[in-house]
């Protein structure tokens, strides 16, 4: 049986989802733990323009090693709140790598 995955993943027959609230404007790109069931994710952009969804999805991106165009985001585009899909990754990796 596989492990537990941490509430914020879920994985789905059309691919792996990540539940992020997305604080902008911050000191600087981390991964900042936990909020309810989504993993906080701060970046220095400011929420103009979709500059901080460019952010949080190259942040994301090289966090966990994939290629930009394997991180979309799919919901949550004027929201703090975002789903994202990540393509050609495993959910035990993804969880291993935000963790």
């Amino acid at each position: 049986m596989a492990e537990k995955l941490p509430p914020y993943l879920r994985s789905q027959a059309d691919g792996l989802f990540l539940a992020v609230k997305v604080q902008p404007r911050a000191s600087r790109n981390a991964l900042a733990g936990l909020h309810g069931d989504e993993l906080k994710i701060a970046v220095t952009a400011p929420p103009v323009d979709s500059a901080a969804n460019q952010a949080v999805v190259e942040f994301l991106a090289e966090t966990l090693g994939l290629p930009r165009r394997s991180v979309t985001l799919v919901r949550g585009q004027t929201s703090r709140h975002k789903l994202l899909r990540l393509d050609g990754l495993t959910a035990e990796a993804a969880a291993e790598k935000l963790a």
